[in-house]
């Protein structure tokens, strides 16, 4: 009896063991449901906005980045904006293998693009293709081809330029500017330096410059046929650098009356002449009387200022005259003398 006992003993606790078993397995796998049921039925917010489509209109800054790096736009004022993944695609090259038209005059590469990276609709954010044009041409006022109104320095500067010789009255002109020790340019016409090589070499010899007034002195100069214009040019130099003799420079050209245009600029330019102007008119041509071409001067000239006056085309003896004066007033007005830039 003492062992029939101990055998159902056993068997009861072996039961009620195998009851709370099965109980706590019940519990287990009934609880978590009947607890869930209503979570379960209902997405996040983070799994509602990854299954909407990146093309969707009411995708907003917040949407999901599109998968191409190349094409992906950071949300303004969000540098740690990042695209979501890597494109599947190999980059393919860039169709354009030419140059960019930056004027550096190297080839710049561009960047690879991904093939088919770039979603309907979206504006690529990488670098535009590469393109080949050809160079513009120069335009009229072009550095080297625009006309010179001022001095080389500046500041309280003054240029005197002296047209339509060498003459009978250049030779006093350069003996009162050698008074002052001012210096100017002289603007002649080829036939008259051809005629006066010594005052061409004089002008040379006292530190004065030369400059190119054409052959002829056609007006107006625009009109003349392109050969025309380009032999009034080149041969007047010719001659203004044969009568000044080995090294002579000639560095400006002017046009007669001041009738430039883009042609006769471009061949000045051509032939190694800069454009030259003028600020202030004298009217000295006019024979207006001293008082007057004193007062023209008076009146116009502005520091950095370009003076036109004539030493050469007829009777100059006011010229003569009226720079007897002109030259101690601009030194009591504290101008220092200069040449045109070049």
């Amino acid at each position: 009896m003492p062992v029939l006992g101990t055998h159902r003993t056993l068997l009861r606790r072996a039961a009620l063991g195998g009851t709370a078993a099965l109980t706590l397995a019940l519990a287990c796998a009934c609880g978590p449901a009947t607890q869930g049921g209503g979570d379960s039925a209902q997405s996040s917010p983070s799994a509602v906005a990854t299954s909407l489509p990146s093309s969707s209109p009411s995708a907003g800054p917040s949407a999901a980045a599109p998968s191409d790096p190349g094409t992906a736009a950071a949300t303004p004022g969000s540098p740690s904006a990042k695209p979501s993944a890597k494109p599947s695609a190999k980059p393919t090259p860039h169709p354009s293998g030419t140059p960019s038209d930056s004027g550096s005059g190297s080839a710049t590469p561009t960047a690879p693009a991904p093939s088919g990276s770039t979603p309907t609709g979206s504006t690529p954010t990488g670098p535009a293709p590469a393109t080949t044009a050809a160079a513009p041409r120069p335009a009229p006022d072009a550095p080297g081809s625009s006309i010179v109104y001022g001095t080389a320095t500046g500041g309280r500067t003054v240029a005197l330029t002296f047209d339509d010789g060498p003459g009978k009255a250049t030779g006093q002109v350069l003996d009162l500017l050698a008074q002052y020790h001012a210096k100017a340019t002289f603007c002649e016409i080829g036939p008259q330096a051809a005629a006066n090589p010594a005052l061409v070499q004089r002008i040379l010899a006292d530190g004065h410059r030369l400059c190119d007034h054409t052959v002829h002195h056609p007006q107006p100069m625009h009109t003349l046929p392109h050969d025309r214009q380009t032999y009034e040019i080149d041969a007047a130099k010719d001659m203004i650098t044969t009568a000044g003799g080995p090294g002579t420079q000639v560095s400006w050209f002017r046009a007669p009356g001041g009738d430039f245009s883009a042609e006769n600029r471009q061949i000045a330019v051509q032939d190694g002449l800069r454009p030259l102007g003028w600020t202030v008119d004298t009217r000295d041509w006019a024979k207006p009387g001293v008082p007057q071409i004193l007062a023209n001067v008076q009146k116009e000239l502005k520091p950095g200022g370009i003076i036109l006056m004539h030493d050469g085309g007829g009777d100059r003896s006011e010229t003569v005259a009226a720079l007897g004066q002109l030259l101690p007033w601009l030194v009591q007005q504290g101008y220092t003398f200069d040449f045109p830039a070049g």
